[in-house]
């Protein structure tokens, strides 16, 4: 039997903080304790010396590429930059190449996983304007759930039929999962703007071509048909104020069947950044207005926000260059989401006990995660051990997403992560990933 003991540790879990130990038996918590003496001579030891040991970090929300698009990122890289950054666990979503929108193609990229992750791992099934028979197909205790785009974004998979759209609602309970920008608004809007400046727009001009109006339009439309139908509705990334009064936040998260995120762009960036930044943090939905990102807090902080993701979307320098009209959106988050959102607790703005509530224990009771997400005796021993008081900068050599950048080069976090581990083995440890195939599929009690 395979050991392992982590002493001394301020332990982050379920709304408190306490000092102990946990002693962590072939991948699963046995025991958590004020002392915890080894049971074993065999057993890896591992002194905390006070630092912080949270549940693993669940993204429900990251584009890894694989299929089709590995010149900018694979599910081995990307998943190494996790580890990196704390995150045991990811939901990829679909709109790889060829899209995940068939059984089939979904079972491919399972196995793509099971050979090269050093995280755990899910994928969401895609939706499209023709694929009902293959919707009801999914078995729903082995997949994350359903992502539909009501708004285009890399891969064309705008659902744009809205009588096909309420059949889809109406025929599967799976937790739908959507991207919400009207597209024929931002098209008229694109439209004003490409003849005022042509293809080269600038990069200050994205929150307003996929405006507010965009934004609510569709989350509000999205939110409607899920109440006519009944549907389990859950509202990626969202970026505007408006948005959030849609929200409940007097029922408990596991009876909600209307549910929101938001990703870290939109709590730490705003309009005032694209000057500096450029098309670096040209996302869909785009960076909005300061009042937003304040607004997008003050929603999380009172649970009208229920989850905290990184839609971690790599593409190239090359690509980014690009001009407006030519430059995808989408950047890498995954290795500096939790110090980012570290960062927040220094300044007073959060605290760690919510931290880990909505990056760890809310994704898991969302979408009904089998034994992951918390600190508990019988779970996964999916841990991290963060050092609050180490304060270290984000440059070229310490990135390891395959594109090579980041958004938040430059920027000097006070916490790191010193180690992360994954089904209670050590997959990183201060700046190193050690090299093994570590993760497990993710199931699901439904």
């Amino acid at each position: 039997m395979e050991q392992v003991l982590i002493k001394d540790a301020h332990i982050v879990n379920e709304g408190s903080i306490f000092y102990g130990d946990v002693l962590i038996q072939d991948g699963i918590i046995v025991e958590i304790g004020e002392s915890i003496s080894a049971k074993s001579p065999d057993v890896n030891i591992y002194y905390a010396e006070g630092k912080y040991l949270l549940p693993g970090v669940i993204d429900d929300q990251v584009h890894f590429r694989e299929p089709g698009l590995t010149h900018k990122a694979t599910i081995g890289t990307e998943s190494r930059a996790a580890v990196a950054g704390g995150i045991t666990s990811f939901i990829e979503m679909p709109n790889t190449v060829p899209q995940t929108t068939t059984v089939e193609k979904l079972e491919e990229k399972f196995a793509i996983a099971s050979r090269t992750s050093c995280a755990n791992y899910s994928f969401m099934f895609g939706g499209t304007n023709d694929n009902l028979d293959e919707i009801l197909k999914v078995d729903k205790k082995q997949v994350a759930g359903l992502k539909l785009f009501l708004g285009s974004s890399t891969g064309n998979m705008l659902v744009d039929d809205d009588k096909v759209l309420e059949k889809i609602f109406e025929a599967t309970d799976l937790r739908i999962s959507v991207h919400c920008e009207d597209e024929t608004t931002i098209k008229n809007n694109l439209a004003v703007y490409k003849e005022r400046y042509g293809d080269d727009i600038p990069m200050q001009f994205h929150p307003i071509i996929r405006s507010e109006e965009a934004c609510y339009l569709s989350s509000s439309n999205a939110i409607a048909l899920a109440k006519k139908t009944g549907a389990r509705l859950h509202v990626f990334h969202l970026s505007t104020a408006k948005e959030t009064a849609q929200f409940d936040n007097d029922i408990p998260l596991k009876d909600k069947k209307i549910t929101s995120e938001v990703c870290i762009h939109h709590l730490w960036f705003s309009d005032e950044d694209y000057e500096e930044k450029g098309s670096h943090i040209k996302w869909n939905p785009a960076v909005k207005k300061a009042s937003d990102r304040d607004a997008l807090f003050e929603a999380l902080l009172d649970d009208r926000i229920d989850v905290i993701a990184t839609d971690h979307a790599p593409h190239t320098l090359e690509e980014k260059a690009n001009v407006y009209t030519e430059a995808p959106s989408g950047g890498p988050l995954v290795q500096h989401a939790l110090p980012a959102m570290l960062e927040f607790y220094h300044q007073g703005k959060i605290s760690l006990e919510k931290i880990v509530e909505k990056m760890c224990h809310n994704p898991a009771i969302m979408f009904e995660i089998e034994k992951r997400g918390f600190i508990r005796e019988g779970y996964k021993a999916d841990l991290v051990l963060v050092d609050l008081n180490n304060p270290w900068t984000v440059q070229k050599d310490n990135i390891l997403y395959k594109c090579g950048w980041s958004p938040f080069e430059g920027t000097t976090f006070k916490s790191r992560i010193s180690h992360t581990f994954v089904n209670g083995r050590l997959v990183y440890k201060n700046f190193k990933v050690y090299d093994g195939l570590f993760g497990e599929r993710l199931t699901f009690d439904r």
